[in-house]
């Protein structure tokens, strides 16, 4: 049973208005669902395209070739005094390397990225050897250095992958590595420079991992300390 909203007097369930005042009468329901029907908001939910991996790697190669050719011309045409152009286009190639086979390739071996890493800085700094006016430098110093430092990082790779990966053991390969990397690279800069192997700084550094890696040695030969550092560290 309802009423009139003006008047207040009975209406018919059918009637449209006030047969007294004419006054509309509307449903409750009704009116809500008008509203509903008018709503300025989207009830459907929209999805925005997921961008692909190509995508991306069009827009670094672009920026990357776009600020090579950009510093190129500058160098060619109003800033001629030294090839300097050789630096930004060197760094713009080692992001390209280091960056592309990532976006393209996300599950590349990692020794196929630190090859390629290894690869991308010898010609970079082959590239500085155009600044500097001779290739000397790299072929004694710059080109050795790159190589060890790639062929230990491969090994340390290698090691992590193929042995076992308890954390003690990746310390004692990260240790290892670090060790052997700076007693090659002094090695190679003193026959550069002298033609002769004498350690300094890297004896420290030597001495320092070597104490190390004889206590995590230890630690994993020895079951009742390796689980207490287990328990103590929560790995």
């Amino acid at each position: 049973m309802s009423y009139c909203v003006n008047c207040g007097v009975e209406l018919h369930p059918t009637a449209k208005k006030c047969p007294l005042c004419n006054t509309p009468v509307y449903n409750p329901n009704e009116i809500y669902e008008m509203v509903k029907e008018t709503t300025p908001f989207p009830e459907e939910k929209g999805a925005v395209e997921q961008v692909k991996r190509k995508d991306v790697a069009i827009l670094v190669s672009a920026i990357m070739l776009a600020t090579s050719v950009c510093c190129g011309i500058l160098n060619r045409f109003v800033f001629s005094a030294k090839p300097w152009a050789v630096i930004v286009i060197g760094v713009c190639i080692c992001l390209w390397v280091l960056l592309i086979p990532v976006i393209l390739v996300p599950k590349q071996p990692v020794y196929v990225s630190i090859l390629l890493d290894g690869i991308a800085v010898g010609g970079y700094l082959y590239m500085l050897t155009f600044l500097t006016g001779n290739n000397r430098w790299f072929l004694g110093l710059g080109c050795p250095i790159v190589v060890w430092i790639t062929l230990i990082v491969e090994v340390w790779a290698v090691c992590l992958n193929t042995l076992p990966r308890m954390m003690l053991l990746k310390a004692l390969y990260f240790v290892t590595a670090v060790a052997l990397v700076c007693a090659g690279v002094e090695a190679i800069i003193d026959w550069y420079l002298a033609e002769a192997v004498s350690l300094d700084w890297s004896a420290i550094i030597l001495t320092v991992c070597t104490i190390l890696d004889i206590a995590l040695v230890t630690l994993l030969c020895t079951r009742r300390l390796r689980n207490e550092v287990r328990r103590r560290l929560h790995f």
